[in-house]
């Protein structure tokens, strides 16, 4: 599979932002899409995950409240909507395809099979 994000850009403090990541190739309904985020000189972390069938996501706390994932099965895609922006959201933002495993949501980054080239969010103060 192919992922390619993009809706990332330069944004105040405050505001809302919404990231896309469409997914080329075959999807499983079981597979996970997960969104990262890595700042300058950190590692990558985990920011929200979901699979492409059920209800069922998972949010690092950081984000939980702010930050909410959804998808459209029809269109192959998943977005990373993004609200009450924060200077310290400031990353490189990246999607991710897990394949199919047992067990809950996976939320590391070495759970994940295929990424996207990331999207740069900046948050100003």
């Amino acid at each position: 599979a192919q992922l390619v994000e993009s809706g990332g850009g330069l944004v105040q403090a405050g505001d809302t932002l919404t990231l896309s990541c469409e997914v080329s190739g075959r999807t499983f309904p079981a597979s996970t899409m997960g969104w990262f985020r890595q700042a300058p000189g950190k590692e990558r972390r985990f920011v929200a995950a979901l699979r492409w069938s059920g209800t069922d996501k998972s949010y690092a706390d950081s984000v939980l409240g702010r930050f909410a994932i959804s998808r459209d099965n029809a269109a192959k895609t998943v977005y990373l909507h993004m609200n009450a922006l924060k200077p310290e959201d400031t990353a490189v933002y990246y999607c991710a395809a897990a394949l199919p495993r047992v067990g809950s949501i996976p939320t590391m980054a070495r759970q994940y099979d295929y990424w996207g080239q990331g999207t740069q969010v900046t948050v100003s103060s």
